[in-house]
């Protein structure tokens, strides 16, 4: 038994599927920590051939979400620093920064792909549909 049911938003964010059809793959690379890749998309899926870049500069809404996903993790890890480890103001930046660092490639594709996820809503009847062309 899934938890996440392929359909949800949740399961194209977290599975780094297409938004229209949960099957092709948003980026090209999966593993995060490939850094010469971690950030290229594909241009369409390539299972239902939806264009990822609808308009020009449309992942730049993006950095919306980037921007709340590196706050929310900044606020955790002061809070962490500052409630369990006993550091000061000053001494729990360093953690912040380290922090923020490290999971820069994590929260640049995690906002892409909730960024797209916003305005695209999955089609369960698409794949039948291209079935039926053929």
């Amino acid at each position: 038994m899934k938890i996440i049911k392929k359909g949800s938003k949740l399961y194209s964010i977290l599975f780094n599927k297409c938004p229209k059809c949960h099957e092709g793959d948003f980026m090209v690379e999966k593993n995060i920590f490939k850094l010469h890749k971690a950030f290229k998309m594909h241009e369409n899926c390539s299972e239902c051939n939806f264009k990822y870049m609808m308009e020009p500069s449309f992942f730049y809404g993006a950095m919306y979400v980037n921007y709340g996903l590196t706050v929310g993790l900044a606020i955790i890890t002061f809070v962490i620093s500052t409630l369990v480890f006993h550091l000061n103001l000053l001494e729990s930046f360093i953690p912040i920064v380290v922090i923020l660092i490290l999971t820069a490639p994590i929260t640049i594709r995690l906002s892409r792909i909730v960024w797209i996820n916003i305005f695209v809503s999955y089609s369960a009847n698409l794949k039948k549909a291209a079935e039926n062309d053929q």
